[in-house]
This record gives structure tokens, sequence and C-alpha cells, in this order.
């Protein structure tokens, strides 16, 4: 079964996908991770979209060696321009998460919103798979800041 999530972000902002149960037996894989800017072909904008594992600060800065990271987007686009927008594609790691995770966004460039889709793969897991997804979440700890 697919899950999807859809939303607009504005600049500089972070949204919870709550995606927790109470046994924490339902996991899920990212499949698709797309962006796109709110005003297409009628703003500049040079969007950076992060998913994570745990809140963060919303920052176009982007650390491969961050393990809480699992997927970025990149899309930069001219007013009236005739060339095509610019997509640095999707990035994500091939993880099982049966907690929430965090999307944020910011325009490096400006103030534009980022509008967002997400799509999830849902497996079940055995209650061995559900604590290490659910370990490897508490090892990080919630006071961590990727922000400048």
């Amino acid at each position: 079964m697919r899950k999807t999530f859809r939303g607009k972000l504005a600049d500089d902002q972070v949204q919870r996908i709550r995606l927790h149960t109470n046994n924490g037996l339902t996991g899920y894989k990212v499949v698709k991770f797309l962006i796109m800017g709110d005003r297409p072909g009628q703003d500049s904008y040079e969007l950076v979209c992060r998913l994570t594992t745990q809140e963060q600060t919303a920052t176009g800065t982007i650390d491969f060696d961050d393990p809480l990271l699992i997927g970025v987007a990149y899309l930069a686009g001219a007013a009236n321009s005739i060339n095509y927008p610019t997509s640095g594609g999707v990035i994500f790691d091939n993880v099982t998460v049966n907690q929430d995770i965090f999307v944020g966004a910011v325009d490096v460039n400006g103030t534009e919103p980022t509008n967002y889709y997400l799509e999830l793969e849902q497996v079940k897991l055995s209650k061995d798979e559900a604590t290490v997804a659910t370990l490897k979440d508490m090892r990080a700890g919630p006071d961590t800041n990727f922000g400048p």
C-alpha cells in the first residue's frame, strides 16, 4: 500500500509528517519525493527541500554524511526564462522508518514557497525490525539542529 502527502511550505518552514503508530510495526520507505515552485515561469527561485528523520532547521546546506538525511530535492528556475527549470533530482536512502519524518524547504535566493509531493510505501515490520528502526531514530537525539 502507498501513502501520499502533499503540501506547500513557506520559505524556511518545516512540517512534520506523522507516521508513528502505537506498536511501531508499520514501516515506510520513500518511493517518490518531488518539489515545484509556487509560480513556475513567473518567479525566480532556487528551492532546496530536505527530508529528515528528526526535526531540523530549514537550510540550503546539504551534508550527505548526516545520518538523519533521507531525501533531498533541488529545483531552480528563472522568471520569464526560455530555459527549462534546473532540477538536482531527488536523492534518498533506501531506509525504512516507523517514526515521524520532517520535510523542510528554503529558497536560497529569495522567499518563494515550495510545493512538495511525497509518496511512501507501507511495509509490515517484524518486532525486531521495528525495534531497530525506532532505536536508529532515538540514537540521533531530539536536540539535533541542522541549521547554520
